[in-house]
């Protein structure tokens, strides 16, 4: 099988929305809160269900909208849970994101015979249509280049993360590491961590459409929790998830456009591929990681 340009476009649209997952995902992951990313990237799903519902469109912007709100709704319940309820906070977050990602699921069959919502699009993403999605052409000399609304929505998520975790670096730092000393130093742990989980919302809901639900999980933990097996630093680990999202795009893209020709099997999904790469990026990491000791 030979290389189309559509493979590079796809690969792209991978990197960008691997490294814009990443970075929010690496203070979940010192945060000990890995598991919130799982439950704002289901729990978007009846935000985007209530929102066609409302205004019979699936126009990008109410469904965006739809979905922050849901996203962030999550984080807030949870807390509030976690708070009041007396559980522990993965305990709070099983019980929220099951709760809205069922809630949303019966939303969308309720009106599935009004929209073209597939239910294996919420998992699995459509990363390989994304490329055919052009909303801007740019001239490049005699020839025009196609830009798919993929990327530029995931371009615009990674450059607001990259400005607000530079922006609040400190703060991040400080009250990932040690709240009680954050309270003390004047900082507003909570309000900061409702910052954090706004962000990620954002992130999980610019990437959901275009790689689902699993690359969404995949790329906002496992990266970070890759980065953590190699360095103690903290600047260090945001380059090392970085890297490690961008390699786990690229490679499983090409495994999932070799790989089932070579076995002799049929085409495969490219986002499951690349959180399949992400894992095992991790793996060896941590085989790395137990040789040097």
């Amino acid at each position: 099988m030979s290389w189309h340009p559509l493979d590079t476009s796809i690969t792209l649209i991978g990197i960008l929305c691997a490294v814009a997952c990443a970075l929010p995902g690496t203070f979940l992951v010192l945060r000990k809160v890995s598991m919130m990313g799982d439950a704002i990237s289901h729990a978007v799903l009846p935000g985007l269900a209530l929102a066609f519902i409302v205004t019979a469109s699936r126009a990008s912007l109410p469904m965006f909208l739809g979905a922050v709100v849901a996203g962030v709704l999550t984080a807030l319940f949870t807390g509030w849970i976690g708070q009041t309820g007396r559980v522990e906070r993965g305990a709070a977050m099983g019980i929220v994101f099951t709760t809205l990602f069922a809630a949303g699921l019966l939303i969308m069959v309720q009106a599935a015979d009004r929209v073209d919502l597939d239910p294996s699009c919420v998992l699995y993403g459509a990363i390989e249509l994304a490329p055919l999605d052009v909303v801007a052409t740019l001239p490049l000399g005699d020839t025009v280049l196609d830009v798919p609304r993929a990327i530029l929505v995931l371009l615009g998520a990674l450059i607001a993360n990259l400005v607000l975790i530079t922006l609040f670096f400190k703060e991040l730092a400080v009250t990932s590491f040690d709240p009680g000393f954050s309270i003390t130093a004047g900082f507003r742990p909570a309000l900061i961590d409702c910052a954090l989980m706004g962000l990620v919302a954002l992130t999980a809901v610019a990437a959901f459409e275009v790689v689902g639900s699993i690359l969404v999980i995949a790329m906002l933990i496992v990266p970070g929790a890759t980065a953590r097996l190699l360095t103690d630093r903290l600047s260090a680990t945001l380059g090392w998830s970085v890297a490690v999202a961008a390699t786990a795009a690229i490679l499983g893209h090409l495994l999932a456009v070799f790989l089932p020709e070579v076995l002799g099997f049929p085409p495969t999904s490219t986002s499951g591929m690349m959180a399949v790469a992400s894992g095992c990026l991790f793996l060896l990491a941590l085989l790395v990681r137990k040789q040097v000791r």
